[in-house]
C-alpha cells in the first residue's frame, strides 16, 4: 500500500490497514525499526487480575493467524 507524508510530517495510514490492524485515533508508539517505522496501539486500561496474575489489556483487534501471516509475507517482498 502507498501513501504519502505531507510537509508537516503527517502519514495517512489507509483504513484497511488501520481497521486490519486495530489502530484507532488516539496515541500510538512509534520507532525506528531498520529503515521503517513501528507503529504500535497504546494499551489503555488497567492492569487486571485473571487466575491470580496481572493481565495487560491488549490493545486493537484480536488478529487471526492469515492476518498475521499476510504481515509477515508483505514484510517479505
Amino acid at each position: 500500500m502507498r501513501t504519502t507524508i505531507d510537509k508537516a510530517g503527517r502519514l495517512v495510514i489507509p483504513k484497511e490497514l488501520r481497521d486490519r490492524l486495530g489502530l484507532r485515533p488516539g496515541e500510538v508508539d512509534v520507532r525506528a525499526d531498520g529503515a521503517g517505522l513501528r507503529v504500535e496501539p497504546i494499551a489503555t486500561g488497567h492492569l487486571v487480575g485473571r487466575a491470580g496474575r496481572l493481565v495487560i489489556p491488549a490493545g486493537g483487534n484480536a488478529m487471526r493467524d492469515d492476518d498475521v501471516r499476510a504481515l509477515r509475507e508483505s514484510d517479505r517482498r
